[in-house]
């Protein structure tokens, strides 16, 4: 399954700032017809500090909303009992703006985690429309919170112990940060890596969130593994991203406390080796890991 949310939130914004932050600063005409609805969903509302939520968001667009002549991103902010921002999840529409038409609805869901951010209790959603060329947004109905940033929706940010508790074991290279946004962090595999999963004894979702960056030209097939039971396997190719969601049972998952989901890679490599020297990284490395998650599936 491609990634529908490409590493949405853990970017945080801080690229968003110059985009869908600096259309604040400009003067938006506030007689312009609102040309659609926006809504924000998710199914709960209570959602542990780095834990992943299935978003659904929607798009109703007016009935007599006119042709619009460039293609908009959505930007969604997040933002604390203060008001203040704390991370984004601006994306791309799956159906562009230039493609809208009178009276349609574009609907899709995204797979968000949220960050560990130093923050409890509730939190308020903005959404809305910006140009990346003009620094504008698009009038929209709704409660505007100000600069064309509407209110959808709020969430409550639970501490981070509520969740299953997983430990990077056995495997892996230490956690890396690009040097312009430390909230962004990831962890490489070797060949084979082990998660230490503390047994929730239910019925759970497993989240592997990962991606090939493209060193290597030839595909990855990588597999996990809970003892002799595959989990889930698939392959990932150059340069793609994907977020994973495979369902393990409490009879697999079994009695013990704590259980080890192992994730193999078929091919390694060696950055130094494959590039002639270029890249002067020594390590072998199988696949790059942003989030591994077990998340009990809770019955309707």
């Amino acid at each position: 399954m491609t990634i529908n949310s490409v590493r949405s939130v853990a970017l945080l914004g801080v690229v968003a700032l110059t985009a869908s932050g600096a259309s604040s600063c400009r003067r938006q005409d506030p007689d312009a017809p609102p040309v659609a609805t926006a809504s924000f969903h998710v199914a709960q509302t209570r959602v542990p500090l780095g834990s992943p939520v299935e978003v659904t968001y929607k798009f109703v667009v007016a009935k007599d909303a006119p042709k619009i002549g460039e293609n908009y991103r959505v930007f969604v902010h997040f933002l604390d009992s203060d008001k203040e921002r704390m991370w984004t999840d601006d994306h791309d529409l799956p159906v562009p703006t230039t493609q809208w038409q009178p009276g349609q609805t574009i609907e899709y869901t995204r797979t968000m985690f949220v960050p560990v951010y130093p923050y409890l209790g509730p939190a308020t959603v903005l959404m809305g429309l910006y140009s990346t060329a003009a620094n504008a947004r698009l009038p929209l109905t709704g409660e505007n919170n100000g600069q064309r940033a509407y209110t959808v929706g709020h969430i409550e940010l639970l501490p981070q112990t509520e969740n299953v508790f997983v430990m990077f074991k056995d495997g892996w290279h230490p956690a890396e940060t690009p040097p312009d946004n430390a909230a962004v962090e990831w962890q490489w595999t070797k060949k084979e890596a082990t998660l230490s999963v503390r047994n929730p004894k239910k019925d759970v979702t497993f989240y592997l969130h990962l991606d090939h960056p493209g060193v290597i030209a030839d595909p990855q097939t990588v597999t996990v593994t809970l003892g002799d039971q595959t989990i889930d396997t698939f392959t990932i190719q150059p340069k793609q991203e994907l977020i994973r969601k495979p369902a393990i049972t409490a009879a697999q998952l079994g009695i013990a406390d704590v259980v080890d989901l192992k994730i193999s890679v078929d091919k390694t490599y060696i950055p130094a080796v494959v590039t002639g020297g270029a890249n002067r990284d020594p390590r072998e490395l199988g696949v790059r890991v942003f989030h591994a998650y077990v998340q009990p599936i809770t019955k309707p």
